[in-house]
């Protein structure tokens, strides 16, 4: 990723009349965006992959697992690096969408919400993992502080199940909006692992206000509620 010599291309959108300002500029900086043409060509599913490449290549958390899970994994972006990076390891994708197989990968389709008390969910995980990502969603309704809300109520019962799941050692991430009340995340999780900081992929948009949670060294503590 330290090669960004292939920002520089640029597109120009040939515009239709009628066609809405705002969906001519999401069109105009989607076919610009330099991202979303490396996928075609490495063939990743998202241009999140590349937030996860990002993510791995400062903090190494991927070569050494023997065990990931990936929540809110479709497409399947995530799953493609964790493969690519942890070839051996075993790696779980879960997801409300149906994802398109990955090889060597178990997917598996359901609400996580709803899944975690679900004993066959259960069964089909191991005891424990080295570790959990979080490239969830709640769905988006265009204010930025609801939508900051409910991301952050999603990411802490991934805290919490990542709590419960991970090896001592173990590693979480999550992404997030910030906000007012993602500082809760940020203290509970400051409880359980050695280091928790904030970062920024540089494939994230400029003017968002997504940043991912880095856990760190999983303290291995009793799991307590959230």
């Amino acid at each position: 990723m330290k090669d960004k010599s292939f920002r520089n291309t640029k597109q120009k959108l040939k515009t239709a009349k009628g066609r809405k300002i705002g969906s001519i500029n999401w069109l105009q900086r989607h076919i610009n965006d330099p991202y979303v043409n490396l996928c075609k060509k490495k063939g990743y599913r998202s241009r999140a992959a590349f937030k996860l490449l990002e993510i791995d290549e400062k903090f190494k958390i991927l070569s050494n697992a023997k065990s990931i899970i990936d929540l809110g994994a479709a497409p399947g972006g995530w799953l493609q690096i964790a493969k690519e990076k942890a070839n051996k390891a075993k790696i779980i994708g879960i997801d409300l969408k149906e994802i398109e197989p990955v090889e060597g990968v178990l997917l598996i389709e359901g609400d996580f919400l709803e899944l975690i008390d679900n004993n066959e969910f259960q069964g089909a995980l191991p005891d424990k993992v080295d570790v959990v990502l979080s490239d969830m969603a709640a769905n988006a309704c265009g204010d930025r502080q609801i939508d900051h809300l409910r991301l952050v109520e999603l990411v802490g019962f991934a805290l919490e199940f990542a709590v419960k799941k991970l090896n001592k050692g173990g590693c979480f991430v999550a992404k997030l909006l910030k906000g007012k009340e993602e500082k809760f995340l940020l203290d509970e999780a400051k409880k359980h692992f050695q280091t928790v900081k904030y970062f920024k992929p540089d494939a994230s948009y400029d003017d968002s206000s997504e940043v991912y949670l880095i856990a760190l060294k999983f303290k291995n503590q009793q799991a307590e509620n959230l």
